[in-house]
């Protein structure tokens, strides 16, 4: 028997899970508008013809590509990935390129909640953990990141919330074969408004979005907004993580599940 964990955010109105600017917005048409809308097409028809005067409900939904949970893509980082690969630098994969044996591969979980918010995580890190919890990464395990992010999901410091991975931290993970990456977190990189700190500090461009910029080395695909990944077991399950298929796109929404056999 499979036990299925649901992993991801509804899209959904009035909950901070974007910066300002950013959130999606849907509009919804119940079933007294909706008779309103089918008895357009049909000339002569009365709305108190149809079975207890309801037609159809609509929604629409104005959001962007890493609007909810969704997968990104290469392209979202750079116009290129994998200058440090046998075969040299190449474009970026768009989603709709992302093979599909990808999505549906062994889950690993990294819980990084004690991490503060801001913390970048390093490879040292991402070892220890991996010692912690007796597991040695194969290709195309999918791994995901369980941050403090988790917990403040639906409050307004979200956006936020939890640590991010940074450029090493990355590195380690895709030099290893690791395809598919996530976060319950915003951003798979610390929070703006934590590196914003460092960079008054620093000046440093380095560490703008080091973690996405990983993928210029080597290309990989990353889930932001992941949810109740505190569910999950360490090791011992898989992740499906089909993205929807947008044309060319830098990412695509996706139903994230947890399967535990």
């Amino acid at each position: 028997m499979t036990t299925y964990i649901d992993l991801s955010i509804a899209i959904e109105n009035d909950v901070v899970a974007d910066p300002p600017g950013f959130s999606p917005s849907v509009t919804y048409v119940d079933h007294a508008a909706g008779a309103k809308q089918l008895i357009a097409a049909f000339p002569g028809l009365e709305v108190s013809q149809l079975p207890d005067e309801e037609g159809w409900a609509v929604e629409t939904i104005r959001l962007s590509t890493h609007n909810g949970t969704h997968m990104d893509a290469p392209w979202h980082f750079h116009s290129t990935q994998d200058e440090v690969l046998a075969g040299g630098k190449r474009p970026s994969m768009t989603i709709d390129e992302l093979p599909l044996d990808w999505c549906l591969r062994p889950g690993v979980k990294l819980d990084f909640r004690h991490f503060p918010d801001g913390y970048v995580a390093t490879a040292a890190d991402i070892d220890a953990e991996l010692e912690r919890i007796g597991h040695k990464l194969a290709p195309y395990d999918i791994v995901v990141v369980n941050t403090a992010a988790g917990a403040a999901y639906g409050g307004d410091h979200y956006v936020a919330s939890g640590c991010g991975i940074g450029r090493e931290g990355t590195l380690r993970l895709t030099s290893q074969g690791v395809k598919i990456v996530g976060t319950d977190a915003w951003s798979w990189d610390a929070p703006f408004v934590h590196t914003n700190k460092v960079w008054q500090q620093t000046r440093d461009p380095s560490i703008i979005w080091e973690g996405h910029k990983a993928g210029r080395e080597i290309g990989y695909f990353q889930m932001e907004k992941l949810h109740n990944l505190e569910a999950l077991p360490s090791t011992g399950f898989r992740i499906s993580c089909f993205p929807v298929k947008i044309k060319a796109a830098s990412a695509g929404w996706i139903r994230a599940v947890g399967l535990i056999d």
